[in-house]
């Protein structure tokens, strides 16, 4: 961080805003940290991290250190200026105990502490200290080190100072250690180790030159040196390192990232660009505040705007468009660009349910200014690099236009109406989309089973012949001339690709991808996958799409009968059975083996399956891995299979 971005206005007691206090919530932590599950477990870690970045972002910080302890604690030291300890002039305690046990107490709130501030909730430190056993806050600050424990909220005693040693007067800082409370996390409390590291790598990139330390120091994670295991996130590039990071298994168009930052109206705008020769979708990954916007925003739709605007208007100049000619569409312009955009907003405002969207109106024209002027700039200045991008813009939009009459027919295409379904699908007779599910299975047998053994009422099957299309290799004249892709699309009413995802024309609420345990049935689920990822990624975001998992053996014994799930499963099942018992066991190799009451007892009764929900953790490995695993490149996929090989459970492939 440059000196000339500190923020000037000085951080003491009179910085600290105070809102309300702390009972509220460990009578409904739900509402300040969105669960208590393992989301809102992992969101504590966040909320102290936010804060060391708040003091990165304000050019007081440059290293974080977080260590997961083997007592279930974790701590997250920085080297800011260290949480004011004055007395605050409302509260009457330190400011360090009013923070902390005020909510919404802190520099987040007005103008006189932080320009920007992180963090989805914006709910505080305060909230973390409520939610905990125990919490301990270490601050060095003004030649002094302080110190402070609190248990479930409360203060235990009052601040103890003490005058730091001669050599560490220099020290500033402020050190959080916290143990989630057992009492509020009834699932568990351990925190698992790559929901942290992704989030925290993610920031270090968002905040170029901010070291990001992350060690583990629990018991499991000693390797055979007996040394824990730790990582260090460091990205003087910041944001074209994350570019460069998630197109390094693709074919460049061009060698140098585009690169824009820049501040308008308090709104600082940082964006770095790359398109790729082998990608036929776009993957713009928007943050507001270092918060991933899942759902957009005005950021995003300004971005869209002026890529389509800037290069359209360099179509003409460069004389690739003629005055007659049709612009190119923004999906044309954007087929095969990786771009990251991170804005940052004094005071941002963030929709839709989940809290991912930006909704600041302002924030679309700085955008659509900021980029439109420094892209120009480039592409007058790279002539080169222009003729690229819009030579794949021109092929893209003449394979749109061979695909045109496919997208209208899909376009055309009710989204209620029967008449226009596919004629392989059985539908469901209820018409509420939040209580309707559509299983997609392989082949007429495996859906001639469900047919039969489904609810009709809430069930529809459609069944697919083969394998589809790999998308991820694939252009959209491609796309929308396969029959099968054309039936998925259709049936589930997902509109054009490119467009903006309509939850209201979604036929089904949840979309179950079932097929069998075995290699093929592995490759057809991935290949569906790759679809829905690509083609209409919201529906994967959106927590829409689930795997059938359906048993692998029928144990009989007697009239008794247990279904298995794995190999684990089975022999639990047989250690119960003496050793002279008899029985018999059962091998689905297929779903088409299966009874069609067998098929709903196990796979297909809301109250006896089991399903996995398909959900994205780190949006950034999810599409680096679909690249690595579906793309055109063999000797990445021949790498990562042969540094996951040691983790298979050969027992369980049907090989």
């Amino acid at each position: 961080m440059s000196k000339d971005s500190k923020v000037q206005a000085a951080y003491g007691a009179e910085q600290i805003q105070v809102l309300e206090g702390l009972e509220p919530v460990r009578k409904r932590p739900g509402m300040y940290i969105g669960s208590t599950g393992s989301k809102g477990l992992h969101h504590l870690v966040y909320e102290v991290v936010d804060n060391a970045v708040d003091e990165a972002l304000a050019g007081h910080c440059d290293q974080i250190t977080i260590v997961l302890s083997e007592d279930g604690s974790v701590s997250v030291s920085d080297n800011g200026r260290g949480i004011p300890t004055d007395i605050h002039p409302r509260t009457g305690k330190s400011a360090l105990e009013t923070v902390l046990t005020v909510l919404h107490a802190g520099g987040k709130f007005g103008s006189g502490g932080y320009k920007v501030s992180g963090g989805l909730h914006g709910v505080g430190i305060s909230v973390v200290n409520a939610l905990s056993e125990w919490v301990e806050v270490t601050v060095r600050r003004q030649q002094k080190v302080h110190f402070q424990r609190f248990e479930r909220g409360s203060s235990i005693g009052s601040l103890k100072s003490e005058d730091m040693s001669k050599s560490d007067k220099t020290l500033t800082g402020t050190t959080v250690c916290f143990k989630p409370d057992d009492q509020i996390f009834t699932d568990g409390t351990s925190f698992e180790y790559g929901i942290l590291s992704s989030r925290l790598r993610e920031l270090a990139y968002l905040n170029g030159g901010v070291r990001i330390v992350f060690r583990d120091e629990r018991n499991k994670s000693l390797d055979s040196d007996q040394q824990f295991y730790e990582e260090v996130y460091f990205y003087e590039g910041g944001i074209k390192e994350y570019v460069d990071y998630m197109t390094k298994e693709k074919d460049s168009l061009h060698q140098e990232i585009i690169y824009v930052n820049s501040e308008k109206d308090g709104v600082q705008v940082e964006a770095a660009m790359q398109w790729c020769v082998d990608a036929y979708s776009d993957s713009i990954l928007g943050f507001a505040n270092n918060i991933r916007t899942i759902d957009g925003g005005t950021h995003i739709e300004g971005l869209k705007t002026v890529l389509t605007r800037t290069l359209n208007s360099f179509a003409k100049k460069r004389g690739k468009r003629k005055d007659g000619d049709a612009n190119l569409a923004g999906e044309n312009i954007r087929e095969g660009l990786t771009a990251v955009l991170s804005v940052k907003v004094p005071d941002p405002e963030f929709e839709g349910q989940t809290k991912t969207k930006l909704g600041n109106t302002e924030v679309r024209g700085i955008v659509d200014s900021l980029v439109g002027e420094s892209l120009s700039q480039y592409l007058e200045f790279n002539p080169g690099v222009i003729d690229l991008i819009l030579e794949k813009a021109i092929q893209a939009f003449n394979a749109a236009e061979a695909a045109r009459r496919a997208r209208e027919l899909v376009r055309r295409k009710s989204v209620l109406e029967s008449s226009t379904l596919p004629g392989k699908l059985a539908d469901c007779s209820s018409r509420d989309p939040s209580e309707s599910e559509i299983y997609i299975v392989e082949g007429d047998s495996a859906g001639g089973s469900a047919k039969q053994g489904r609810d009709r009422k809430f069930q529809a099957i459609l069944p697919l012949r083969g394998k589809i299309l790999n998308i991820e290799k694939t252009d959209d004249a491609k796309i929308y001339k396969n029959t099968e892709i054309q039936s998925l699309i259709t049936a589930l009413g997902l509109g054009i690709k490119g467009e903006d995802f309509q939850v209201k024309n979604l036929r089904y609420h949840r979309v179950v991808i079932m097929t069998d345990a075995d290699v093929d049935g592995a490759h057809i689920r991935t290949l569906l996958l790759t679809f829905f990822y690509r083609y209409q990624k919201a529906l994967v975001e959106g927590g829409y799409i689930y795997i059938a998992c359906p048993p692998l053996y029928k144990v009989e014994r007697g009239k008794n009968h247990t279904y298995c799930y794995n190999e684990s499963d089975l022999q639990k099942t047989l250690s119960n059975f003496g050793e002279k018992a008899n029985y018999s066991i059962q091998r689905f190799k297929g779903l088409g083996e299966m009874m069609p009451k067998q098929l709903w007892e196990t796979t297909m009764d809301p109250k006896t399956r089991m399903m996995k929900r398909v959900e994205i953790e780190d949006a950034l490995e999810a599409d680096r891995i679909f690249t690595i695993l579906m793309g055109d490149k063999v000797a990445p996929r021949r790498e990562f299979i042969e540094t996951h090989s040691l983790e298979l459970d050969f027992s369980t492939l049907d090989i």
